[in-house]
């Protein structure tokens, strides 16, 4: 009796154990082929995402369409905005990459910012209004953190072909190309390492919302 009761215990465990298996194979496939989450561990793009947001982010997103002014990205910043290495150790990486996983903290390499200019655009700070100018022509920027700047510090940049310049709506808060004028691609983040496009704020539940998109459709003179 003792064995025949046993044997179902043992049976029921290997099959919650190969389910869950199966679960976390499956949400790792959907997740690195069609939509991922994402942790917002910084103020770089208040108001639109707020520190402790989690987003959805679809990883089709520009499958379709390319990459337009406008587009709030989430790219891998390895070799442009972070080293390629935390260097803080296997085991430690190894925690943080799960904790990231489930969408409990922030990466130190994974970042959110808006496009500012293209491949080819001229992107400069600052007109005699103060306004972020792309090809000669102003940015409205309906989407700034209120009381920010288009930019206090001052830029002259052409976007090199397969890169884009990328800045954070909360500027006085948010590291982006600006700060990397000086370092190797010039803050220049290529467009191969974008991940995908934020489609909604997923928690906390009382900001469940879908991302509203704030396109510049700001007239060009090279036809962008």
């Amino acid at each position: 009796m003792d064995t025949a009761e046993r044997q179902p215990r043992k049976q029921g465990w290997r099959f919650a154990l190969l389910a869950l298996v199966l679960a976390v194979a499956i949400s790792g496939l959907v997740r690195s082929l069609w939509i991922d989450v994402y942790y917002i561990p910084s103020e770089s793009m208040e108001p639109l995402l707020e520190t402790g947001d989690r987003i959805l982010v679809s990883r089709t997103a520009f499958s379709d369409e390319p990459i337009a002014r406008g587009d709030v990205v989430v790219f891998d910043g390895r070799g442009s905005f972070a080293p390629l290495s935390s260097g803080k150790g296997p085991m430690v990486d190894a925690v943080n990459a799960a904790g990231q996983w489930f969408g409990l903290v922030g990466s130190d390499t994974t970042y959110v910012k808006r496009v500012l200019g293209i491949p080819g655009d001229h992107v400069q700070c600052c007109d005699d209004a103060g306004r972020v100018t792309v090809n000669g022509q102003a940015v409205e920027e309906p989407y700034l953190f209120p009381g920010d700047e288009p930019s206090k510090q001052k830029f002259d940049v052409v976007v090199p072909e397969g890169r884009l310049w990328l800045m954070g709506d909360h500027r006085s808060r948010s590291a982006d190309s600006r700060a990397l004028l000086g370092a190797p691609g010039g803050g220049m983040v290529p467009i191969d390492r974008v991940i995908g496009k934020p489609v909604r704020i997923i928690w906390p539940l009382d900001r469940f919302a879908e991302m509203p998109r704030y396109p510049q459709a700001t007239p060009t003179k090279n036809g962008h």
